[in-house]
């Protein structure tokens, strides 16, 4: 079982990740967010981070739609989110090493591509 303390950790052991300071967790690496805690709205109330959620990128909608299908326990999306090639990730629902894959991956799609290089000399 996953949690924040495990995203931070893990995002900020990427090349170049910048921490953007929130009420929550939010990386970046090239001005580009990665993943981020996910800002629950609901109408008529005010919004609420989730440190339990993460919105990951994953690049298109058909990765969105396979990892919502294929793993509807651990991944959603709401109308928000709509188009965007973004979804949440229950925390509590993956493992670390699951967790891991998913950051890394994330990192990789909005990343340069010089900073691959520097990741995969650290045997990622």
């Amino acid at each position: 079982m996953a949690d924040a303390d495990d995203v931070r950790r893990l995002a900020l052991a990427l090349p170049q990740t910048v921490e953007i300071d929130s009420e929550g967790f939010d990386f970046r690496v090239a001005d580009k967010g990665f993943v981020w805690s996910y800002p629950e709205r609901t109408p008529g109330r005010p919004r609420v981070i989730r440190l339990d959620i993460a919105v990951l990128f994953v690049g298109d909608e058909a990765e969105k739609q396979a990892l919502l299908l294929g793993e509807p326990d651990v991944f959603f999306t709401t109308p928000g989110y709509d188009g965007l090639p973004l979804v949440l990730l229950r925390l509590a629902a993956v493992d670390v090493d699951r967790l891991t894959e998913l950051v890394t991956d994330a990192w990789r799609m909005r990343a340069p591509e010089a900073l691959h290089a520097e990741l995969d000399g650290v045997g990622w």
